[in-house]
């Protein structure tokens, strides 16, 4: 019994479906003899025969009692495949198996250490070392893509189209079929896919060329160097070796050395591409490449078995894999997020988790083989950065909507928020706004009432400490005072002072007419309570997390949030938020009669300034990167809190982060980050 039928033995008397229309579906349909195919599913084709076999829907293969659907595509598309057509499968109890057996449809449990083994970095350079010539494939070995999905790149084309108003139906599904359909008989360029598409529908409002010359911009745009494997290129070059890039794809050489050199990419002596040469690796590229080096032996390195190993090796090459970032993503059960992950725009976020978390294909190396992330700044690009910005596209969209023109950023957590927000090209009139919960307290408060709330908020340390932290007062007798309420003349009396001095610096904005959006991170409401009072505008409070929303709903505050406190995974995080998501300058204490902010002594080092400062980098290059790929601002919460909470299960190494302090002067706390994780 061959192989492939021992694996599928036990759906022999089943009705099976197979996915798929290529040459991989024609070479396993006669290993499949006897058995009862009902017929072949695709992407883009729901009808008609191949193969002689029917062509079904996926809701005909329902209907039809299909039992098994094997899914017949290199592993990258069975992941594509699975994540689209896997939930109708489990729904309707239908089996996805792809050509080895393995199930596509359970989700693959978490876990932060690898169980794969390949070959390490020294072991790759000593078979460079030993070989005359270097061959690297290209897409997922020396360059990766900041999407999940190669076909992720005709959605975001998609996307760039309709924004200059070439509207084409279906674009995805027939760039998939243009390609499908002239790959049965030949390796097409892109310009020859998109020739076939133009006159199949009768696409006029844009030509083959002009398509082919915007999808690779999109892949320029999403390409990213995989920096170890491209550093294994640059030595075997500088060694003298011959080195070939050889690649499966329909871009020519003219446009991959265009591709390589926006990467940075130029040590290597030639490119083979394999629409050039009307060959792939797994028929007759590699014989091409033997040829144009005569007498001498090679190494090629490449991420697929089939076609980079198999393929080398039956054309007399050595043929070594490594893992791409989707593998090593896949082999950790893509750390629990794979449920979460299914529009574009989720893509793109799990693109770039994977291009930063999974970029070099070496974590054999160590002994351990947990996760591991060691630089403040990819802390902020792949834990906070997600969040964040699902939080700002959250916020301009609540302002847009209830049409308001003034948003005001408290300080300091909207140091960062503003920054992000400006980046969307808001028209409102935006302000960073000086404040504090100390700041507004001081100014607020205006009876016995005032000082009792503030009261309820239990400072740690003695009441001559509290009057100074909070109020800014010394009182002399203070040892004969038992409490804050004791002192409410003084009290009261600073803020007087306080409230003249802070509406100076407020009648110093400019404000557009209307309410002001008001956006603070994680509060109780305290500080809009207290400069609401210094307004005759209203404060709608946009906030991440308002915290104890029931006790403070007696104070009518209008406040929006984006978390609610029964999302646990939110709920559990925003502390370790908070120390990133701040100012370089220190907290404000109140206002000088200038309406000059007046700021407490810096607790900070210059180490955990400058920390944060990198973190913030992270932030701010992810949000711009995710911008220029994905427009459409999807706020996706669930995984963005989900990414967030990785943090806790796999191994931070930058040890400035882990050194950075959580302060609270308001309350006279400090707490280690490094405690909190």
């Amino acid at each position: 019994m061959s192989e492939v039928r021992q694996v599928f033995q036990p759906y022999q008397h089943c009705k099976i479906a197979i996915y798929g229309l290529g040459l991989l579906t024609e070479r396993l349909l006669p290993q499949l003899e006897g058995y009862r195919i009902a017929g072949l599913l695709d992407g883009y084709r729901t009808e008609g025969t191949l193969y002689g076999q029917p062509i079904l829907s996926l809701e005909q293969a329902v209907r039809d009692g299909v039992k098994l659907i094997i899914v017949a595509a290199r592993p990258e598309s069975c992941k594509v495949i699975a994540k689209r057509i896997g939930e109708v499968c489990r729904i309707s109890h239908i089996a996805l198996l792809d050509m080895q057996g393995d199930d596509l449809c359970t989700p693959k449990k978490a876990s932060f250490h690898f169980t794969l083994m390949a070959p390490t970095k020294e072991e790759l350079l000593r078979e460079i070392d030993s070989h005359d010539v270097v061959s690297m494939d290209l897409f997922d070995t020396l360059l990766m893509r900041r999407t999940l999905f190669p076909t992720d790149v005709f959605e975001i084309l998609d996307g760039r189209l309709r924004r200059q108003g070439v509207i084409i139906a279906d674009f995805p599904k027939k760039r998939l079929e243009g390609e499908k359909e002239l790959c049965r008989h030949t390796v097409p360029t892109l310009t020859e896919i998109y020739e076939y598409i133009c006159r199949c529908y009768h696409i006029q409002a844009v030509t083959p060329e002009a398509l082919a010359a915007m999808e690779w911009e999109v892949d320029r745009d999403l390409a990213v160097p995989r920096r170890e494997m491209c550093a294994l290129l640059s030595a075997a070059y500088r060694r003298g070796k011959q080195v070939f890039i050889t690649s499966d794809t329909f871009y020519s050489k003219k446009q991959l050395t265009g591709l390589l050199s926006a990467c940075g990419i130029d040590t290597y002596t030639d490119i083979l591409s394999s629409c050039e040469y009307r060959t792939g690796k797994t028929q007759g590229l590699f014989a091409i490449l033997q040829q144009r080096i005569p007498g001498k032996n090679c190494v090629h390195i490449g991420d697929s078995d089939d076609a980079d190993v198999c393929g080398a090796e039956r054309s007399g090459l050595t043929g070594r894999r490594i893992y791409s970032g989707l593998d090593l993503f896949e082999n950790v059960g893509y750390l629990g997020l794979w449920g979460g992950i299914g529009s574009l725009s989720s893509r793109i976020r799990a693109g770039l988790l994977v291009s930063k978390l999974f970029n070099s294909p070496f974590p054999f190396d160590r002994d351990c083989q947990r996760l591991r992330v060691g630089s403040s700044y990819d802390i902020g690009y792949l834990f906070y950065a997600p969040i964040v910005s699902g939080f700002v596209f959250w916020l301009r969209r609540q302002v847009a909507e209830d049409d308001l023109k003034n948003v005001w950023f408290c300080a300091r957590d909207g140091y960062l928020i503003k920054k992000l927000y400006d980046r969307l090209g808001s028209s409102d009139a935006c302000v960073y706004f000086l404040t504090s919960r100390t700041a507004a307290i001081r100014a607020g408060m205006e009876c016995a009432a005032d000082i009792r709330y503030v009261a309820e908020m239990h400072f740690s340390g003695p009441l001559e400490e509290q009057l100074k932290q909070r109020f800014g007062i010394t009182v002399a007798d203070v040892d004969t005072r038992s409490s804050l309420t004791d002192c409410t003349r003084e009290i009261l009396a600073a803020a007087k002072i306080s409230r003249d001095h802070y509406r100076v610096y407020i009648q110093s904005l400019h404000m557009e007419a209307g309410d002001i959006a008001f956006f603070d991170f994680v509060a109780r409401g305290t500080t809009q309570l207290f400069v609401g009072r210094l307004l005759d505008r209203h404060l709608r409070g946009y906030y991440f997390l308002q915290q104890d929303q029931h006790y403070m709903e007696k104070m009518n505050l209008d406040i929006r949030s984006f978390c609610r406190p029964e999302e646990n995974t939110i709920s559990r995080n925003y502390y370790i938020l908070e120390p990133v998501l701040t100012a370089p300058e220190p907290s404000i204490l109140d206002f000088t009669a200038d309406g000059e902010a007046r700021y407490a002594q810096e607790p900070r080092t210059t180490e955990a300034l400058r920390c944060v400062q990198t973190i913030q980098d992270g932030i701010e290059d992810y949000f711009r990167e995710y911008l220029h790929l994905c427009p459409d601002q999807e706020e996706d919460k669930a995984l963005g809190a989900s990414i967030l909470d990785l943090i806790h299960n796999i191994d931070i190494c930058a040890k400035d982060y882990l050194a950075l302090q959580v302060e609270d002067p308001f309350f006279g706390r400090t707490s280690a980050l490094a405690d909190l994780l």
